[in-house]
């Protein structure tokens, strides 16, 4: 059997219209102290979002959502956010925030392999 450890992920979304509260699931971001794990997968439907909102500029999305990546896989390490710790980094990238990038609140879950659970939960929550 094998040993399962605590998570922490909160489901990103882009919400085009904040004044709508509207959204769609763009992404997840998982944190698992244990494993030294942090990791976001991103994928936009444009098809979806343009429905919500034709006035949404997809080039600049697109380069919000990178950010999440290279933050959470500290690529980005010109910037002090990519600096800062794993933990550290997934409190500042699920931190509430009133823009058009948001995340749900964080959840707690116990799994075995974080890159297993981040794809299935990538899979409920984006599809």
């Amino acid at each position: 059997m094998q040993e399962t450890h605590s998570f922490e992920y909160a489901v990103i979304r882009v919400v085009p219209r904040v004044e709508r509260e509207e959204f769609l699931n763009v992404g997840v971001i998982l944190y698992c102290r244990t494993h030294k794990f942090l990791q976001t997968r991103i994928h936009i439907d444009e098809g979806k979002l343009l429905a919500l909102s034709n006035k949404t500029d997809l080039g600049d999305l697109r380069d919000h959502l990178h950010a999440f990546e290279s933050i959470s896989n500290g690529s980005g390490s010109d910037t002090p956010i990519a600096k800062l710790d794993i933990a550290s980094r997934f409190r500042w990238l699920t931190a509430v925030r009133s823009t058009i990038v948001q995340t749900s609140r964080v959840h707690p879950g116990i799994c075995s392999d974080p890159a297993e659970k981040i794809n299935r939960l990538f899979e409920q929550y984006v599809g």
